[in-house]
């Protein structure tokens, strides 16, 4: 049966293809009440079904715009469909009516040339007049609000870490929790709590200063987000090294940064992230400092004032609910407090989208060419290449020798050391038709010394 078309009106909008001012209409329908549909690969006037050539490509294309030339967020508020119309395959964008009113184009900001609104089958530009009654009554941004990408979701892992609080998370967890929406779909929050989702936390290492040599790019995440929240603090707590220098009195130990001020500053990061643009916390690691990124600069209210008299305004009140449940976060501003007790305000940077804080190491713990020894003094990287090759005068295994120059990552003392003794033939394998034989064993070439 040939398709009835419906005449366009407040909820629906067709486009034979995906024109210049599509974002316009998204806006209308963002700041309509009822929302709408857009429909491309379909002619109005002609009354023609004409699909669309490259339907992936388009997709891609579309949710790109939305997501990068909308604000406020939009995450959520749309959903890109295939359907086939009179057996052509054609795009259905269905576009909630936003929560954050009024939403508008990116480039014009919040004026009467970005901000639109949906009158009968047209898009109009909203007067000023409009666009204040429309903010005035603005929700602010929630995790809660956003829905879920997925709803198929499982807490099996939350439930445990209740369980180890000794509490019980009972039938109507979903809702105390605040992880269902107000059609009682999961939300963004319990997407990020659930068992399985998209998110992952990065922690990238580089063997000196810069960004130029990477040695490491791990990614902790795609499930509960508490879960990945303890990995990488299990990382950095193996990362954290601890240093001696003996003194004419005592010995003094101290790790590269202060142990509980990083654990704040990475959960203060993961819980106050803003996860609307689906971008999450970064941690990198250089050879004189760890730094933390996390999107969305200071919540919005929270002068640097306050920030700096530890005054907490959480970002997402939901996952703040949780941690402090499973013990991850104390109360509410403490974290800032215990980070303010060591370092002084100079470690926070703060720019328009991110928040980066920057622990340097304790002074005279640097990493580029070794780590320090107990007397303090450190092992350069030349010096470690000499010292492996003494140790291979007999066959020894990669651990061996790893474990020996005192070296704990593993790929860092393949790009560093091995892999340049073996390149210039100074070390040779004792299995070289077998590279990567776990029987493999290193001994120092002939002649070397």
């Amino acid at each position: 049966m040939p398709f009835n078309f419906p005449e366009e009106r407040n909820r629906i909008e067709y486009k034979s293809q995906v024109p210049d001012d599509f974002e316009e209409t998204v806006v209308a329908f963002l700041n309509y009440s009822e929302g709408g549909e857009i429909f491309v690969g379909i002619d109005d006037k002609a009354k023609a079904v004409v699909g669309v050539a490259n339907l992936d490509l388009v997709q891609r294309q579309i949710t790109d715009r939305i997501k990068n030339n909308i604000q406020p967020h939009t995450l959520g508020l749309f959903d890109i469909l295939i359907e086939k119309i009179d057996g052509v395959e054609v795009i259905k964008v269905v576009v909630s009516s936003g929560i954050e009113k009024p939403y508008y184009l990116r480039k014009k900001g919040m004026s009467p040339e970005g901000c639109f609104v949906r009158v009968g089958s047209s898009n109009q530009h909203m007067t000023k007049d409009q666009i204040e009654a429309m903010y005035a009554k603005r929700i602010p941004f929630r995790l809660s609000n956003m829905r879920s990408p997925r709803q198929n979701l499982t807490f099996k892992q939350l439930e445990i870490y209740y369980s180890e609080q000794k509490l019980k998370l009972n039938k109507e967890f979903l809702s105390s929790l605040d992880l269902l929406d107000d059609d009682e779909r999961f939300n963004y929050a319990a997407y990020l709590l659930a068992d399985e989702n998209g998110v992952s936390i990065k922690v990238a290492k580089y063997a000196g200063t810069t960004k130029v040599d990477l040695i490491e790019n791990e990614e902790y995440g795609y499930r509960c987000l508490i879960t990945a929240t303890n990995r990488v603090l299990e990382k950095l707590r193996v990362e954290n090294k601890t240093f001696a220098k003996v003194t004419a009195r005592k010995r003094l130990e101290r790790q590269m940064v202060d142990e509980q001020a990083l654990k704040e500053a990475i959960i203060n990061a993961i819980v106050h992230n803003d996860y609307s643009r689906e971008v999450p916390p970064v941690v990198e690691i250089f050879s004189d400092r760890i730094t933390i990124t996390s999107y969305g600069g200071l919540p919005q209210g929270l002068s640097r004032e306050n920030f700096f008299r530890c005054r907490s305004m959480p970002r997402n009140r939901e996952l703040m609910r949780v941690f402090k449940d499973v013990d991850l976060v104390e109360q509410l501003g403490s974290g800032m407090s215990r980070i303010m007790e060591v370092y002084d305000q100079s470690i926070f940077t703060f720019e328009d989208n991110f928040l980066i804080v920057t622990f340097p190491f304790a002074e005279g713990f640097t990493l580029p060419h070794g780590t320090t020894t107990h007397d303090g003094t450190q092992d350069s990287t030349h010096d470690k290449i000499n010292k492996v090759l003494e140790f291979c005068s007999t066959p020894r295994t990669r651990e061996e020798m790893q474990q020996f120059v005192g070296i704990a990552t593993r790929e860092y003392f393949r790009k560093a050391i091995l892999k340049p003794l073996l390149d210039s033939g100074q070390l040779i394998m004792t299995l070289p038709d077998k590279p990567k034989s776990r029987h493999q064993k290193y001994v120092r070439a002939e002649g070397v010394k």
